[in-house]
């Protein structure tokens, strides 16, 4: 199960940065109607979540800014953002980076109970099987996004 988590976690991250680093400037702070965010939004919320639940952010690492909470987390919207935003480059950065870091969690702590169970995940494994499906279900939201916004650009 370890080597495919680990090959999982490359698949999934490098799928999303690949996807990412193809949508246009002038897309990301795009909010088409009918969607609650923007691709810039997503990216970042990808990017945070993975953090806290992976490495504990806020409070036990330091790898990402305090106030990206404020900006990504769940519940939060680009309507609200306040302060300095990262750009898309710089979430991108931090996604590769936070892809190295993923990779070089111990295998053995894949088994490792987590103190309370989080949405049905029991293990540290269940934990990041449930991260890398949290990407791919915002990925999907931004590929439709960036669909409807290259739609909405022809008309």
């Amino acid at each position: 199960m370890s080597q495919f988590l680990l090959n999982n976690m490359e698949l999934t991250r490098s799928f999303f940065i690949k996807n990412v680093e193809a949508l246009e400037e002038g897309q990301v702070d795009v909010q088409p109607e009918g969607f609650n965010n923007n691709l810039h939004w997503h990216i970042g919320h990808v990017l945070t979540t993975a953090e806290s639940l992976l490495f504990g952010f806020p409070k036990n690492t330091s790898h990402l800014p305090a106030n990206y909470s404020e900006l990504f987390a769940k519940g939060t919207k680009p309507a609200d953002w306040q302060g300095d935003v990262p750009s898309v480059s710089v979430l991108t950065n931090q996604l590769k980076d936070q892809i190295k870091r993923m990779k070089e969690i111990p295998v053995e702590s894949f088994n490792k109970k987590l103190e309370e169970p989080f949405l049905g995940q029991e293990t540290f494994g269940e934990l990041i099987n449930f991260v890398l499906f949290h990407e791919n279900l915002h990925l999907g939201h931004i590929q439709a996004m960036k669909r409807v916004i290259e739609k909405a650009k022809k008309l």
